[in-house]
C-alpha cells in the first residue's frame, strides 16, 4: 500500500494561505484607508467616467448613501472570505483534511463571487466599468479570479480518490 504524496497538501495549504493573505490585507486596506476605494465604487457604481450612453446610463446609482452601502457589503464580505480563508488554512496546518477543504472551497467561492460576478460581471459589464479609463478595475479582478481558481483546483486535488480497482 503506498501513501498518498503530500504535495497536493502542502500546495493547498500554501496557496490557500496565500489567497487568505491577500484578502485579509484588502480587508485591512479598504478598513484603515476606506476613502480611496469608497471613491473607486462610487465613480464605477455612478457611471459617471464612462461613454455615457444614454442606452446604460439608466443603470447608473448616483445616491451616495447606496454606493457607500454596497462598498460597506463588499468590505464585509471580504472580511468574512479572509476569516474563512484563515480557518482554512489553520484546518491544513493541522491536517484536518477534509474540514480544510470544505472551508477553503467555501472562502475560495466567496472570493470568486466576489471578483467574478461582483466586479468583473456586475462592475464591468453592468456599470461598464470596461469603459473608463481612469475607474477599471478588471484587470486586477481577473487576476485574484484566476489565483482564486487555480487555487481552487488544487484543493480539490487533495479529495480522496474512489479505487480505481
Amino acid at each position: 500500500m503506498t501513501t498518498p504524496s503530500r504535495s497536493p497538501h502542502l500546495a493547498a495549504t500554501v496557496l490557500t494561505a496565500t489567497v487568505a493573505l491577500y484578502m485579509a490585507l484588502v480587508a485591512f486596506g479598504n478598513i484603515t484607508d476606506f476613502g480611496t476605494n469608497q471613491d473607486f465604487v462610487r465613480h464605477v457604481l455612478a457611471m459617471d467616467t464612462t461613454f455615457k450612453d444614454e442606452d446604460l446610463m439608466w443603470r447608473a446609482v448616483t445616491a451616495e448613501w447606496l454606493q457607500d452601502t454596497a462598498y460597506v457589503a463588499i468590505i464585509v464580505w471580504e472580511t468574512v472570505a479572509a476569516l474563512v480563508l484563515l480557518y482554512a488554512t489553520w484546518l491544513w496546518v493541522r491536517r484536518g483534511q477534509g474540514q480544510a477543504r470544505r472551508y477553503a472551497t467555501y472562502g475560495l467561492l466567496m472570493v470568486m463571487l466576489l471578483f467574478g460576478a461582483g466586479f468583473m460581471a456586475i462592475g464591468g459589464e453592468w456599470f461598464a466599468m470596461w469603459q473608463s479609463e481612469d475607474w477599471n478595475g478588471l484587470d486586477a479582478a481577473l487576476r485574484v479570479f484566476l489565483l482564486s481558481g487555480v487555487t481552487l483546483l488544487v484543493v480539490q486535488l487533495t479529495a480522496p480518490r474512489a479505487d480505481a480497482g
